[in-house]
């Protein structure tokens, strides 16, 4: 008599599971067709640069590196630092190859615009980076004027 109620009672929970996992497939069936036919649709606006300014939405500066001395680059080359990240050193790897610049590392430098402005990071460089003569240990956000040193190159802020 208990084998039997053992095994309906575990036909119960077979059954009782079956049906929780068809409801569910049928949940997310369901909505992901609700997704495809249109249900969510994302809106996007283009604003100009001046409504944007209006509504407290400046955009971000247009950061460039300017070239002051350096064996690899022109004086007065300009590298910008818009959204994606700019790698510097010697290898060819970087967005800025220093392939002429004997202390730079393969891996020197990243130069990234966030949102509180444009930052320095060293990469574990040999001989450093540095900003206005200062050795570069952490993340270091860079003002207008700032010379960067990269091996033998120096660079200035422009915002």
């Amino acid at each position: 008599m208990s084998d039997i109620s053992v095994d309906a009672a575990l036909l119960a929970l077979k059954v009782a599971f079956l049906v929780l996992l068809y409801l569910f497939i049928w949940r997310i069936v369901r909505s992901a067709s609700r997704d495809f036919r249109g249900g969510a649709v994302q809106e996007s606006v283009l604003i100009a640069p001046r409504e944007a300014a209006a509504l407290g939405l400046s955009p971000r500066s247009r950061t460039r590196l300017v070239v002051m001395t350096s064996p690899a680059l022109q004086p007065g080359e300009e590298i910008p630092v818009d959204s994606i990240p700019v790698s510097i050193g010697r290898g060819g790897q970087n967005d800025v190859p220093l392939d002429g610049d004997d202390f730079t590392s393969a891996r020197h430098a990243r130069f990234e615009a966030r949102s509180d402005g444009v930052w320095v990071e060293d990469l574990g460089s040999t001989n450093g980076t540095f900003v206005n003569g200062a050795r570069v240990t952490t993340p270091r956000r860079l003002g207008k004027g700032d010379i960067v040193r990269v091996g033998q190159t120096d660079l200035r802020v422009e915002l």
